[in-house]
């Protein structure tokens, strides 16, 4: 399965070391310019990437998901590739975001 993340430095590194590509964004404008090109959403200067080239798994870390809400939430309701997972950034948790841990025991009612 063919996996990109987009998220810190550090991050991008560490997943790229088990093989999977990644690119590093630290404000807005980055993050949105990698997500176009990833999801072939781009503006045109750079050809969009072919079918097989489309990860089918988009790991974000929760700082860069937060910098591109809605345009994860309009990705996510479309229900195309890439599947966008988040993930905790280097510093843990963002203020109000649950754990996989708790997600799972609000749902089941049991803990994990």
């Amino acid at each position: 399965m063919n996996y990109f993340i987009i998220g810190e430095r550090e991050l991008v590194l560490a997943f790229s070391l088990v093989g999977v590509s990644g690119a590093v964004a630290v404000n807005r404008a980055e993050a949105l310019e990698i997500f176009n090109q990833v999801t072939g959403k781009g503006s045109g200067q750079l050809s969009a990437p072919s079918v097989e080239q489309i990860p089918k798994v988009l790991i974000l870390t929760e700082e860069v998901s937060a910098m591109l809400e809605s345009e994860v939430l309009d990705w996510q309701m479309k229900g195309n590739y890439p599947l966008i997972v988040e993930i905790p950034g280097i510093h843990g948790h963002l203020q109000g975001h649950k754990s996989l841990s708790d997600s799972i025991r609000e749902a089941v009612g049991i803990s994990v």
